[in-house]
């Protein structure tokens, strides 16, 4: 590939008269995708940032220990997250950024259920 290809636009992907739906509908996906990794706009394109589970403990100024303690987690499943084996689940991902947002409404609330 040449330096002029790695700027030039992209080629619409053309469709022949009897291109299936299915087909259009995964030409235009190639194409949303094409205009993704060139940095274009993309409308309705959700871009999920990946969670920085130790970022949020240290933000807090907590040990591990006394994060996990805290908000009620497992201090190895902690861990793990930190230090990329595991990903948090969906609702742990959401405990979190309400942890990194309002700390203290998870504090009032895990003390509210003891």
């Amino acid at each position: 590939m040449t330096k002029a290809n790695k700027t030039a636009p992209a080629k619409s992907l053309r469709t022949k008269p009897n291109t299936t739906r299915a087909g259009r509908k995964i030409l235009a996906g190639l194409e949303e995708a094409s205009a993704h990794m060139r940095g274009e706009p993309v409308p309705g394109l959700v871009v999920h940032k990946p969670l920085d589970v130790a970022a949020i403990r240290r933000k807090s100024g907590l040990s591990q220990p006394e994060f996990a303690k805290r908000f009620g987690l497992s201090v190895g499943t902690l861990r793990d997250w930190e230090q990329g084996r595991k990903a948090p689940e969906r609702t742990a991902q959401i405990l979190l950024r309400v942890i990194e947002r309002e700390p203290a409404a998870v504090e009032r609330a895990l003390r509210e259920r003891a």
